[in-house]
């Protein structure tokens, strides 16, 4: 293709300062990975500025450059007010708008993205030959499975696994939107058929600089929706809710609190963990692009806790748009085991063990509130303090937890940093353990201190007696604890 038919295919809006023609091999947004006759895409990062690497690409064979300032070169430049957002509209005419031949999904969330892609991929790939998932833990393609390096790849990766999934004859696809991904152009030009928001809290303020940016960049994913879309919302966080008045789509909101919502979940037991509820659509809902009879499900899950009350009621919605029957639905969501280190019981005999990234105060507040709703003996929580994440992140996980262990019956809290296990990206500096240990302390919680995961996990085997509950709480820090036991 010559680069003046993927600049016009693309309908990007740029500025020639060479005028030869030359032909097109692909894309590339790495100098190293440039191959003879590939656009090179100066991208300007946080920490690199592509912009300095451009000779090397033309070095390795770029015939073409696009760039955010004009410069003096051997080849055409392409000005464009941002790179990124360019970058993937020319992946997205590259790969000839892979998206249009397929059902996109988009899921978004402060948390629980990972497990609600997982659980709509599982129904649908139940029903169908063939079917896509983009996140955090994988990519899969219709043909192989690899482990994701971004919860979000970036736009020139992301079409051209859409590509894929295309060719290899995905009729649907779940991908998981991350606020990050964004806020730096990475989705740029999908065109989502369905998409849903299940919960926010406050997360990655040291990205977004504040909540309200954060909100903003994230609720894009329902607001940027066409006419001919659906959004699923969580009809009991009042800004998801609100959002109904922002969009285009056709809505369906969910509640399991008796707010105004077209699907009304109901009879929740969590007595062992595992949930069962009733999801109930109380009359025949329609919109431009959907008609959904009023129906009663019993719902059994495998998976532990509230969340997942939450998680499922999306990935059955979904599903049902999807044209899925019910039966199928509650049948395969009930085998459905989870994902790794989203409240997964890791251990079942004489007493549990249960493993939970423990990121925010909005998910540390429903993890401690489904523990409150199950019937055991004593809880023994070993939390890993969030390092690299700053004061505040850490603050706010350490006041949650304070509000919540009074309602537990605690034998024992642990308190670690991993220091075996994290490099520099995760490191606890002095600051944070002073502020998370500071606020357990004023609350008057006794804990103990260990420096090293392995050995707070010591000192609570040490200490379980028979019908507790271990909770392995933290990120990066507590990523290999089931590893350790």
């Amino acid at each position: 293709m010559l680069l003046s038919q993927l600049l016009a295919k693309a309908k990007t809006n740029a500025v020639h300062s060479i005028g030869c023609d030359p032909e097109i091999t692909g894309i590339s947004d790495y100098s190293s990975q440039v191959q003879p006759g590939n656009i090179f895409v100066a991208v300007t990062g946080y920490k690199l500025d592509g912009h300095d690497f451009v000779q090397e690409a033309i070095d390795r064979g770029a015939v073409a450059i696009i760039a955010q300032r004009q410069m003096e070169l051997a080849v055409p430049v392409i000005v464009v007010a941002d790179s990124r957002i360019a970058m993937a509209e020319l992946s997205n005419a590259w790969y000839d708008f892979p998206a249009r031949d397929m059902t996109l999904i988009g899921v978004t969330a402060s948390n629980g993205k990972t497990i609600t892609s997982f659980m709509i991929d599982y129904i649908l790939s139940s029903y169908y030959a063939k079917t896509g998932l983009l996140g955090t833990v994988i990519v899969k393609d219709g043909k192989k499975v690899v482990r994701a390096d971004l919860t979000t790849p970036n736009s020139r990766e992301l079409y051209q696994w859409l590509a894929a999934m295309r060719s290899n004859e995905c009729s649907h696809v779940t991908m998981e939107v991350s606020s990050a991904g964004q806020e730096l152009h990475r989705v740029h030009g999908i065109d989502y058929d369905i998409a849903t928001f299940n919960n926010v809290s406050r997360e990655h303020i040291d990205f977004h600089g504040s909540f309200e940016n954060y909100w903003q960049t994230k609720s894009k994913l329902i607001r940027n929706l066409g006419a001919h879309s659906i959004a699923v919302l969580n009809g009991d966080e009042t800004l998801i809710a609100g959002l109904k008045s922002q969009t285009a789509a056709d809505c369906i909101r969910y509640t399991l609190a008796d707010n105004p919502a077209e699907i009304v979940i109901r009879d929740v037991d969590l007595s062992t963990g595992a949930a069962s509820f009733r999801y109930t659509i109380p009359w025949d809902i329609a919109g431009s692009n959907y008609s959904l009879p009023s129906c009663e499900l019993n719902v059994q899950l495998k998976v532990l806790g509230l969340h997942n009350v939450y998680n499922a009621t999306v990935a059955i919605t979904v599903a049902k748009l999807c044209g899925v029957p019910d039966n199928h639905i509650i049948s395969t969501l009930a085998s459905f085991s989870g994902v790794e280190r989203r409240f997964q019981l890791i251990y079942d005999g004489d007493f549990k063990i249960i493993d939970d990234h423990f990121a925010n105060a909005g998910n540390i507040n429903i993890t401690l509130k489904t523990l409150g709703l199950m019937a055991y003996n004593k809880l023994h929580l070993v939390i890993a303090i969030r390092g690299n994440r700053g004061s505040i992140v850490n603050g706010e996980n350490a006041n949650t937890v304070v509000h919540w262990l009074p309602q537990l019956p605690l034998a024992q809290l642990v308190i670690t940093d991993s220091v075996e296990f994290v490099d520099e990206h995760d490191w606890v500096s002095d600051q944070e353990r002073a502020i998370f240990l500071g606020i357990i302390d004023e609350a008057g919680i006794d804990y103990t201190y260990l420096p090293r995961l392995t050995d707070a996990i010591e000192a609570v085997l040490k200490a379980v007696e028979h019908d507790d509950v271990i909770l392995l709480a933290g990120c990066q820090g507590m990523d290999n604890a089931a590893h350790v036991i």
